[in-house]
Parts: C-alpha cells; sequence; structure tokens
C-alpha cells in the first residue's frame, strides 16, 4: 500500500490532476479539453492521492503536464473482492464488424450487471467482407473468437491472475483417417488454408469457391461455443462445394481453400472430425483475452523498446510520439490507460515514455493496446479523451469494465 500512495504522491507533483469521483459517489462531469490548473494546496493533493490509493471502488484521473504537454486519462479497478470485471467484447457481439466503444460498452448492460469502464483493444482488419477481424487472440465470456496469431496478448486466467506473453495457435482439425490440419478461426480464408467459422462470425462464411464441411456435434461429446485447450468430435452433417455456406446455430463451417482442397482427404456425411483448440501457452479455463503488444512493463520493470532493423510503420511508429492505449495492473488494480496525441495540448507518448509513466503509475505488469485514432477510453456513460480524429472511430474489440447491481452502493 505505501507503494501505490508514494506513486500517486509522485504523479500528483509532475501531473496536473482532475479526478472523478467514484461512480458510488456523485458523477462529476470531465472539464473541456485544454490545460488545467487544479486549485488547492500540495498537502489537499497528497491527501486526495493517499485516499486514492485506498478506495475499494473504481475511479477515473486526467493527468495533464505541460512539459509533453499530454493529457493522460486512467481508470483504477480494484481486483480483490470486487464487483467488478474485465470481459474482452467485439464489435455487435460477433467475431468480425466494426463500432463504436460506446457501443461495445452498452451491450454490457445485462439484468445482473451494468458497464461502467471502457478501452479500445487490438489491431484489426479495416476493410473488406473481414473488417474488424482483429490481428490477434481474442476470448469472450469463456469462448475463442479468433486465434493467436504469435503477437503479444493479455489474458485472465480461471483464478483471476492477468498475464501478457506472446501466445500461438495449435488450433488443427483431424481427419478420421488421423491426418491433421492446421486451422485458422473466423478469418479470411486463403486458397491454400482451412478455416474454422462459428455462428460468431454471423450468417455465412463470406468465402467463394473451395469446399465447406458443415460439422454439428457427434453424440453427446463437448461441443460449441469452442473454448480454448479443448478436444471436440465433430459429426459431417453436409459437404458443400463453392462456399458462402450458412452458419447456423449448434454448427460449426470448416472451409478448405480451392487449393487445399487437393491434399485434405475427401469425407462424406457422417464421417467424424475432431478440433483442437490448444494453445502455447496453455489458455484453458481463460474467460477473457485480446491481443495487442508490446509489453511495455513486466515484473515491476519498463521493457525497453528498441528500433528494428526495419522501414515498417507498425515499427519506426513505435519509437514516434502518438496517441497510444494500454492495459495494466498489479496485485490490488487493473488500469486502464490512454494518452491523447496529434493535438496541440497533447501530443502523445513514444512507447517507451508510456512504459515509464505506466511504472510510475505502478504497474507490475502492461501490454499496449492499438492505438492513433483508435485510442479511446469511455467511463461512467461517455468518452473522456478527445479522439485525434475528432469522433469517435469504430474498431474491433476492446476491454470492458463491469460492475454488479448487486454491489452494495
Amino acid at each position: 500500500m505505501r507503494l501505490m500512495i508514494t506513486n500517486c504522491v509522485a504523479l500528483r507533483r509532475l501531473f496536473r490532476v482532475e479526478a472523478v469521483a467514484p461512480l458510488t459517489s456523485v458523477v462529476v462531469a470531465m472539464a473541456a479539453f485544454a490545460p488545467v490548473v487544479v486549485s488547492g494546496q500540495e498537502s489537499d493533493a497528497r491527501a486526495s492521492a493517499a485516499a486514492a490509493a485506498t478506495t475499494t471502488d473504481i475511479s477515473y484521473n486526467n493527468y495533464r503536464n505541460p512539459r509533453g504537454p499530454w493529457s493522460i486519462h486512467v481508470v483504477r479497478v480494484p481486483r480483490q473482492k470486487s464487483p467488478f470485471q474485465v470481459h474482452a467484447v467485439h464489435a455487435q457481439g460477433r467475431a468480425v464488424g466494426l463500432s463504436r466503444l460506446s457501443d461495445h460498452a452498452a451491450i454490457m448492460h445485462s439484468a445482473t450487471a451494468i458497464p461502467v469502464a471502457a478501452i479500445n483493444g487490438d489491431f484489426y482488419e479495416r476493410g473488406g467482407p473481414f473488417a474488424g477481424d482483429p490481428r490477434g487472440l481474442q476470448i469472450g465470456e469463456g469462448e475463442l473468437i479468433s486465434a493467436p496469431s504469435g503477437s503479444v496478448s493479455f489474458w485472465i486466467d480461471a483464478l483471476g491472475e492477468p498475464h501478457a506473453t506472446n501466445t500461438t495457435s495449435l488450433l488443427q482439425v483431424t481427419w478420421p483417417d488421423g491426418a491433421s490440419f492446421p486451422a485458422g478461426l473466423n478469418g479470411a480464408r486463403e486458397r491454400n488454408g482451412i478455416e474454422l467459422y462459428t455462428s460468431k462470425l454471423g450468417a455465412a462464411t463470406r468465402t467463394s469457391g473451395g469446399r465447406e464441411l458443415v460439422l454439428e456435434q457427434s453424440g453427446n461429446s463437448l461441443w460449441a461455443p469452442l473454448r480454448p485447450g479443448r478436444a471436440y468430435k465433430a459429426k459431417v452433417r453436409e459437404v458443400r462445394e463453392g462456399g458462402s455456406s450458412r452458419v447456423a446455430d449448434g454448427t460449426v463451417v470448416l472451409s478448405i481453400g480451392p487449393t487445399a482442397a487437393r491434399t485434405v482427404p475427401s469425407v462424406q456425411p457422417g464421417a467424424e472430425l475432431v478440433i483442437s483448440t490448444m494453445t502455447s501457452p496453455s489458455l484453458r479455463g481463460a474467460k477473457t483475452a485480446i491481443s495487442g503488444g508490446p509489453v511495455l512493463v513486466r515484473d515491476g520493470k519498463r521493457q525497453r523498446i528498441s528500433m528494428p532493423d526495419s522501414d515498417d510503420y507498425e515499427f519506426s511508429s513505435m519509437m514516434e510520439r502518438h496517441p497510444r492505449s494500454a492495459v495494466g495492473w498489479n496485485d490490488q488494480f487493473f488500469f486502464l490507460v490512454q494518452v491523447d496525441g496529434r493535438q496541440r495540448n497533447s501530443v502523445g507518448m513514444t512507447l517507451n515514455e508510456l512504459g515509464s509513466y505506466l511504472v510510475e503509475l505502478g504497474c507490475q505488469g502492461a501490454m499496449s493496446l492499438d492505438g492513433g485514432g483508435s485510442a479511446t477510453l469511455w467511463y461512467d456513460g461517455r468518452v473522456r479523451n478527445r479522439p485525434c480524429d475528432g469522433y469517435e472511430r469504430p474498431i474491433a474489440n476492446s476491454l470492458v469494465v463491469t460492475k454488479r447491481k448487486d454491489a452494495e452502493p
């Protein structure tokens, strides 16, 4: 606790701060985006920081530093014995598609919980029939929606512990003769590729050409929704040529590209296949996961980002100041952090600057999320930052925090 108080005091010294009361208190509106001078004495700021470090409720602060200049938005979510839960949410509750972060939060309203905070998620496909396909892993409510691609992912394990490391898909399908082939999940299928499509994709596979196997549950065996780290027995209901098969509830469609169809074994309706959803490391039991990267903080230490020998914008932009988003954590809290950028009053951060800030904030671990025009933070009913596009950009997925309705006010 002493460490958390010290870090909060240090941040108050470095940054001008606007604090919004916890949700159980009155709602205080954030001031307009402009340099802020906070009235009050330093002792008042220290008292406020100490109180914030010990609160058991969610909180939001807007830290502003004229040295950047920077405007940084921070939501802190208690972890221990908490009524709050972190979810990985996809636009419209699907595996592809785009919608605003505000809309992501709205779909998490339920009879038992309300959305209270959210931040944008992974990088994603921007256009075409698979616009909104995340670059890497997504697990939502325990369901595997998008397979990992080898990039860094953040996930919360079955015991509620957060992790961030590179994750790799071992997803494969085994034919009746024992032959196994790797497969993707809910993404664009290549001519020489194999892709599994679940009902999370939508009404049809959005493919052209090739062969598609409509699969259903085999007997009373484990079945959809697909979860990581499992093996599923699937019976072939129908074999279709030409693509664009319907994905009905209770079925999974295995789409085989035209080139791949020449090498995989032929099967007939009634044949049994096995779908394996293994990953490395194992994600069995994880209910929430999302990709992003790179890792910015590990074991409380900033991970130095070095410029690779590449002119690719993906790498060169790491060393430039841009709008940023990140998720961090320590034993007591999760942190949703967004830095405005490409604006006169907030220029953005490099990834090294963001990592240093997250250490100051008290994070033991942290991962970068998609930045630029996608960088958005939502809290208590509205977007709190100023997106650099001037509007709330439609995005693929996000992290949304909900609070149980039965929690004490």
